[in-house]
């Protein structure tokens, strides 16, 4: 808890371990990503195209303006290929879910197959949102944010509605993952979109200071730890 030095700060996460039962791991990732700070603050237009001001509330609330996904170490920065991050991403799905809201998220899939038309599309990942009860398709790009992304996300949306979605559930919400957006611009081109749509960046391992990049555990020690927490007999601490 020393890491969050605002008062503030150390009073959310230490509600948050115990509303949301965090374990130390899941703690010291989200202290690496600045959840206080960050979360809430993604570029939307939730509150324009979510039919009830509580769900959009809520949608606000549930992620953030750019992720810490210190379990991707890419070499290559100039490779435009998303499906690296994509396979990276899967590789590691409890660290991903971890960084990107924990147990409320249910992993789906990746390039999640719709027919529409006849035609095969495909989405980079798709989960569940348990809390706020609506599918979330999110798209990765390796590059900067171009409003040209939106129509292709707006599209999925569309698609998700249409074909996957189940009566109970509130409408499908997309997340643009990229590395650098400008805030002002994103929520400009949002704006006039009718399908609920956010924008984030993200940081991989190899982006981050040398100091910092040191300091954290290795990938395999935190999947050991993870794996044995979830192999512990119901009822023990994880």
């Amino acid at each position: 808890m020393a890491k969050e030095k605002s008062l503030d700060g150390r009073l959310f996460y230490i509600a948050q371990c115990a509303i949301e039962f965090w374990s130390v791991e899941a703690l010291k990732s989200n202290l690496r990503g600045d959840l206080f700070s960050k979360k809430g603050s993604l570029p939307s237009n939730f509150l324009r195209t979510l039919p009830e001001p509580e769900q959009a509330r809520r949608a606000i609330r549930a992620f953030k303006d750019e992720y810490m996904l210190d379990f991707i170490n890419i070499e290559d920065e100039n490779d435009p290929d998303e499906r690296l991050i994509g396979r990276r991403i899967v590789a590691n799905i409890k660290q991903f879910i971890l960084s990107f809201g924990g147990n409320k998220f249910c992993f789906i899939g990746h390039e999640h197959r719709i027919i529409v038309e006849g035609k095969e599309i495909f989405m980079d990942l798709l989960f569940f949102h348990r809390e706020l009860r609506c599918l979330v398709a999110v798209e990765l790009k390796r590059g900067d944010f171009n409003p040209a992304h939106l129509g292709q996300l707006h599209f999925y949306l569309s698609a998700l509605d249409e074909y996957v979605r189940q009566e109970d559930e509130a409408p499908s919400i997309g997340i643009l993952l990229c590395k650098e957006a400008n805030r002002s611009i994103v929520e400009f081109a949002v704006r006039d979109y009718t399908k609920p749509m956010g924008v984030a960046t993200y940081r991989t391992r190899n982006e981050m200071p040398e100091q910092l990049q040191k300091a954290l555990p290795d990938v395999e020690a935190i999947k050991q730890v993870l794996d044995s927490s979830n192999d512990q007999p119901e009822g023990t601490d994880a």
